[in-house]
């Protein structure tokens, strides 16, 4: 279905109209943009260019610089979408739960965080990166995804106000031990030889983070 978009979109000799042609190009937008998430996911910057994005999204190259302006352009859309990964991902209702206290709050967010990198590989990517290589792009993806969890964080807590003592950087501490958590068991199946490989595993990884969160937050 998206093959068929993106060859309307590349057909000069289409009388379809501009609305179909508009409806083509929203399909193209998307294509690209997955083919380039995915391409980072999988390979990383390393093989991350404009030539290799339009082979997997099956689309002239000259698409991706008239609809991004190129590979800076490229990554720019990705990090804008990470703060939609948040919404998507760590959803501002309740679930049902009663966010009465700040505790409330931070072990909602801590499990949905668990849950959510666990459950996306090209964010797993981005916090590797963030770790070991310091450049440009890296840190402007890592700045969109922290951005947006902030406002999440800032938009959820409303009057709710942490324990005396308990400030940015506690928070800081408590999602870092989450992220590496999560790269520790997608890399090797375990972290300080707490075992990450079954179902069961995790139910037990995310038992002990909220009795950590709840010793923290109260």
């Amino acid at each position: 279905m998206l093959n068929e978009a993106i060859n309307l979109e590349n057909s000069p000799g289409t009388d379809e109209g501009p609305e179909r042609r508009v409806r083509d190009r929203g399909a193209t937008e998307r294509a690209i943009l997955a083919a380039a998430k995915g391409l980072l996911a999988e390979e990383g910057f390393q093989n991350f260019g404009i030539n290799a994005v339009a082979r997997r999204a099956g689309c002239d190259k000259q698409l991706i610089y008239r609809y991004y302006g190129g590979l800076d352009g490229l990554v720019e859309a990705i990090g804008a979408d990470l703060g939609t990964w948040v919404k998507d991902r760590i959803p501002e209702d309740a679930g049902g739960m009663f966010l009465l206290t700040y505790g409330d709050l931070m072990e909602r967010l801590s499990l949905l965080l668990l849950d959510a990198l666990r459950n996306d590989p090209l964010m797993r990517r981005i916090l590797a990166w963030e770790i070991s290589e310091n450049t440009e792009q890296v840190r402007r993806l890592s700045e969109a995804r922290s951005k947006a969890l902030a406002l999440w964080l800032e938009r959820m807590r409303g009057s709710l106000a942490p324990p005396k003592g308990v400030d940015a950087a506690v928070n800081a501490v408590v999602i870092a031990a989450i992220q590496h958590l999560v790269l520790a068991g997608a890399a090797g199946g375990q972290c300080a030889g707490l075992s990450l490989k079954t179902p069961k595993d995790w139910e037990k990884a995310a038992l002990a983070l909220k009795r950590i969160v709840r010793g923290v937050y109260g």
